[in-house]
């Protein structure tokens, strides 16, 4: 190869070439992107990271040789091209591209690379399934829409480290094979080769490490962190992930929440040239949960839950009784001029969507012009029907839909999913909004029925609020943590929180959560171990990377914006990864397959 471009050196980016490079040499190199024979002329679309330049052949200006070989190009070939930079007629001019004003005009050509023809167009109105797309990524990132998401990944990556950089932050590797410590989801485990019978676990973040560091006295850290997580997939989530990782010591929530908001104002500027307001609303989880029936809250429309328990107290419904009994609640959302565009067969529609979130039924009220439909108002008195619409604020031509359930948390599920499908289906959401706010005070444990104890809502190095400690012991489910999430449209882009540095509180969350003090020291002993030794109080936060470029390019996907990633098996279509090892593998591992 070095033979073959001795001599040729690119000279341009096949999009860079301009005004300023009109009537000069220039030397491109790139696929070809389309090609056309008309007899005496051959156009080529020259195609790389940046864009397409029009390169023409015109055999009277070239050698039979260059000519012959112009014509015998075929989409994919790698091609070098030397020519003069011309301006194109100005009835020739095309518009939809960004060097549609000029072409090279070809003096010479060398091909680089002969291509099959391609099992994918590459090209970004692509209509192959995406199993296709990712068995053949090398292809289907030549896409410009693919190249997009992957530059401005780099791009992220860039304004990332330059920012922190600039608030001090010191970028520190922290180890890939470390302690398994299993507590939430699984790990990715490797066994060892010189410590037969033992494993190392992949990290499914730089958590333990990151309070070391502040344990060390490098009091502001940043990383930008490979992490792996053995769970089910989903279309934001993958088997191995990317983090923005920070922590900094002596500091309090507000001091976190502040360099945050200013690196994501930064970011989007940079990347979206949006103007962040700041600071950022801040709501708490009970009222996230209580209005929008999630943590992660979309605000960008209404539709926002309201509680009708007390309305229908007394009431002989089975459901609203039994929810009431059970401790639950009655809630509903008001469609707003919902009533004539939902039909039974929409209603009908929703209700599965919201049992998928185990709600046992969807009720609903629809306030029409020719009187009220209802599905239960037979078992409400006249004056509790009018205390549920003076509750959702509803009008003449509403719609309202209710959940009701002894769990709260399936009614938060089952309507918060609800606001979110009827906002999609009547156009509610702008998606030229970004909307972006804080949730914080969160609870610090839930109970899991499964494990029939205590689980940490984020992590167990999570610092409780100061107020609340007491309530460890006496009501856990009570007890909010010093813990932050950052939302954007919908979707939790960063979360973090005040850790414990006292020993003595680690122990006691441990406690808490169910170790004993023999398995609480055998899983974290090293850490409890270094905050003996002096640990300065200390938080931070962790974006995940992947999201965050899908939201900001507008992908559906993290897999758009993954140069490689996984599908829903965890497998890699391209490389057929996993696969099975050698015998001998095996055995250097000390390990033997179960039948």
């Amino acid at each position: 190869m070095a033979e073959l471009l001795q001599g040729w050196k690119r000279t341009h980016y096949c999009a860079q070439p301009g005004a300023a490079q009109v009537g000069e040499e220039v030397l491109l190199m790139g696929w070809a992107d389309s090609w056309r024979n008309l007899g005496s002329l051959v156009f080529i679309g020259l195609r790389d990271r940046t864009g397409v330049m029009q390169i023409t052949f015109q055999e009277s200006e070239l050698s039979a040789e260059v000519f012959e070989l112009a014509k015998t190009i075929r989409n994919e070939y790698t091609l070098a091209v030397k020519g003069i930079l011309r301006r194109r007629d100005e009835k020739m001019v095309n518009k939809n591209m960004a060097t549609g004003a000029y072409e090279l005009q070809a003096k010479e050509l060398k091909i680089l690379g002969v291509a099959s023809t391609p099992p994918i167009y590459v090209q970004d109105d692509l209509d192959a399934a995406e199993q296709v797309r990712l068995k053949y990524r090398y292809l289907d990132l030549r896409r410009p829409c693919m190249q997009h998401n992957i530059i401005l990944r780099d791009k992220v990556a860039h304004v990332t480290r330059n920012y922190f950089a600039e608030q001090g932050f010191l970028e520190i590797e922290t180890p890939i094979l470390c302690k398994s410590t299993p507590e939430g989801a699984r790990d990715y485990l490797v066994p060892s080769r010189v410590h037969p019978g033992e494993f190392y676990a992949l990290p499914q973040s730089p958590q333990q490490y990151k309070q070391l560091l502040m344990v060390s006295g490098f009091d502001r850290y940043m990383q930008i962190a490979r992490c792996f997580r053995d769970e089910d997939l989903r279309a934001d989530r993958q088997p191995e992930f990317t983090q923005i990782d920070l922590e900094m010591s002596f500091v309090d929530r507000d001091d976190v929440l502040e360099v945050n908001e200013g690196f994501i104002s930064r970011l989007l500027k940079e990347t979206l040239n949006y103007d962040v307001p700041l600071p950022l609303r801040r709501i708490t989880w009970q009222s996230a949960m209580d209005r929008y029936g999630s943590d992660k809250p979309d605000t960008r429309y209404g539709l926002e839950l309201q509680d009708v328990s007390e309305a229908i107290k007394g009431s002989e419904f089975g459901m609203f009784a039994d929810a009431l009994a059970g401790g639950g609640s009655v809630r509903c959302i008001n469609v707003k001029g919902g009533a004539d565009k939902f039909p039974r067969k929409k209603l009908d529609e929703l209700a599965e969507v919201a049992k998928t979130y185990r709600a046992k039924a969807l009720l609903w009220m629809s306030l029409k012009e020719d009187g009220l439909q209802c599905s239960f108002a037979k078992f409400l008195s006249e004056a509790q029907i009018a205390e549920v619409q003076r509750l959702a604020g509803a009008q003449q031509g509403d719609l309202l839909l209710f959940v009701a359930d002894a769990k709260n948390s399936v009614v938060y599920a089952s309507l918060g999913a609800l606001r979110q499908e009827v906002a999609k289906r009547l156009g509610l959401i702008d998606p030229q909004c970004i909307d972006l706010l804080w949730v914080v005070d969160f609870p610090l444990l839930e109970y899991d029925e499964e494990e029939g104890r205590f689980m940490a809502m984020h992590h167990p190095f999570t610092s409780p609020m100061d107020e609340d400690i007491d309530y460890m012991d006496t009501d856990p489910g009570r007890v909010r943590a010093k813990a932050y999430d950052m939302v954007m449209n919908g979707n939790e882009i960063g979360g973090g929180s005040i850790r414990i540095h006292s020993p003595e509180l680690q122990e006691k969350m441990f406690e808490t959560l169910g170790f004993t003090k023999e398995e609480a020291w055998r899983r974290f002993g090293f850490l409890m171990e270094a905050f003996k030794y002096g640990t300065p109080p200390h938080g931070g936060l962790a974006y995940g990377l992947d999201r965050l470029v899908m939201l900001i390019t507008g992908a559906s996907s993290i897999r758009d914006v993954i140069a490689f990633p996984k599908v829903q098996n965890a497998s890699c279509l391209m490389t057929d990864a996993p696969d099975v090892v050698d015998q001998k593998q095996l055995d250097e591992l000390h390990l033997a397959l179960k039948e």
